[in-house]
C-alpha cells in the first residue's frame, strides 16, 4: 500500500494496487469492529484486537476480497494523539493480522471534526467524515472498486449511511447501543440491505462464506 497522507494533513490514504477488473468490497470501520473502542485509540500499547477478526479477514483475503478500513480519527483534531499515533496503531493492527495470515488492503482516515482544537482540522461536515461517503468513494477510485456489489461493517449508524451514500449494496452493524439499532433501520430500502451481528467476526465471516462480495 502507499501512504499519501502528505497530500492532506487531515486525511489518511493507503490503497493497494487497482485491479483490472471492477470488483466488490468489504469496508469496515476500526475502532469497535478491528480493535477494542477504549475512547481516542492512539497509542500501540492501547490496541485490543476484536476476537476472531484476524480469521474472519483472512477468509476474504483467501476469497480475494479487497478488505479496506475506513475510519473517523476525531481524537487527532481533539488533540488526543497526532498522525503518528495512528501510525503506530496501525503497524500493531497489522501485526496482529500477520499473525493469522491475514492483511488490510487499504486504511483511509479522516480527522476533521467541528468539535477540534482551533486550528486546520477544525472544519465541519468534511466530505471525508462519515456519514459522508468520501473515503469509500476515493478507495474506490484508487482500487478500481465495485461499489455496488460491495458492503460495509460498523458499529455506529454513520458507517452504514456512509455505504448507503456511497451506493454499497448492504451493510451489517455490530449493535453497542439500541439507539444505533434504531437509527440503522430506518437505513435499509430496496438498494441497501441492512443487517444486525452479534460480532465484528460473525459479521464479516457472513458477507465472505455468503458470497455477498465474491468478484
Amino acid at each position: 500500500m502507499n501512504d499519501v497522507m502528505d497530500r492532506d494533513i487531515g486525511l489518511w490514504s493507503e490503497l493497494g494496487p487497482a485491479g483490472r477488473a471492477s470488483r466488490p468490497a468489504l469496508f469496515l470501520d476500526r475502532d469497535g469492529v478491528l480493535i477494542a473502542d477504549s475512547g481516542y485509540v492512539g497509542r500501540a500499547e492501547d490496541v485490543q484486537m476484536l476476537e476472531g477478526v484476524a480469521a474472519a479477514i483472512a477468509r476474504c483475503n483467501a476469497l480475494k476480497i479487497p478488505v479496506v478500513v475506513v475510519t473517523n480519527q476525531s481524537g487527532i483534531a481533539r488533540g488526543r494523539y497526532d498522525w503518528d499515533g495512528f501510525r503506530a496503531v496501525q503497524v500493531v493492527v497489522a501485526a496482529h493480522l500477520a499473525e493469522a495470515g491475514a492483511h488490510l488492503d487499504a486504511v483511509l482516515a479522516c480527522a476533521y471534526h467541528a468539535d477540534g482544537l482551533p486550528g486546520p482540522l477544525r472544519v465541519g461536515n468534511h466530505p471525508w467524515r462519515k456519514p459522508n461517503p468520501g473515503m469509500i468513494l476515493a478507495a474506490a477510485d484508487g482500487m478500481n472498486l465495485d461499489l455496488a456489489r460491495s458492503w460495509i461493517v460498523g458499529d455506529r449508524a454513520h458507517d452504514l449511511a456512509a455505504g448507503v451514500a456511497a451506493g454499497l449494496c448492504g451493510g451489517t452493524l455490530i449493535p453497542v447501543a439500541a439507539r444505533e439499532r434504531e437509527a440503522v433501520s430506518a437505513l435499509g430500502n430496496s438498494r441497501f440491505t441492512v443487517e444486525i451481528a452479534a460480532s465484528s467476526a460473525a459479521a464479516i465471516v457472513a458477507i465472505a462464506d455468503h458470497g455477498r462480495c465474491i468478484p
